[in-house]
């Protein structure tokens, strides 16, 4: 769990920071907004690297986290600046997954 917190400190920092040197909106809340997705999704997807956790938990669970990044983005801002947020989000978890695809284990944790 100290691993998974920590890939999300460190993936929302790290978004942030190059969304708001290189990006720059004039939206500071949304850039937080953002930078939180990709945290979340690093550090779930490294929370959900276990063998204990079938596939299609993975899967459910990624689909749950991004309806509650949509719910709460369209209250906070709208529904057509909530979408990116997932989009983020399920970039980040299947980059993941690819990633560790190559490696024997399947695994990042190891």
């Amino acid at each position: 769990m100290k691993k998974a917190l920590m890939y999300f400190a460190l993936g929302t920092v790290l978004s942030f920071l190059i969304n708001y040197f290189f990006y720059s909106s004039d939206n500071l809340g949304l850039d937080v907004f953002y930078a939180l997705a990709f945290g979340i999704a690093w550090g779930i997807a490294y929370y959900l690297d276990t063998s204990n956790i079938t596939l299609p938990q993975k899967l459910g669970l990624s689909f749950v986290a991004m309806g509650i990044l949509v719910l709460i983005g369209t209250l906070l801002f709208s529904l057509e600046l909530a979408i990116p947020s997932i989009l983020k989000f399920s970039t980040v978890f299947v980059a993941y997954y690819l990633i560790a695809s190559f490696r024997a284990t399947k695994s990042l944790r190891n």
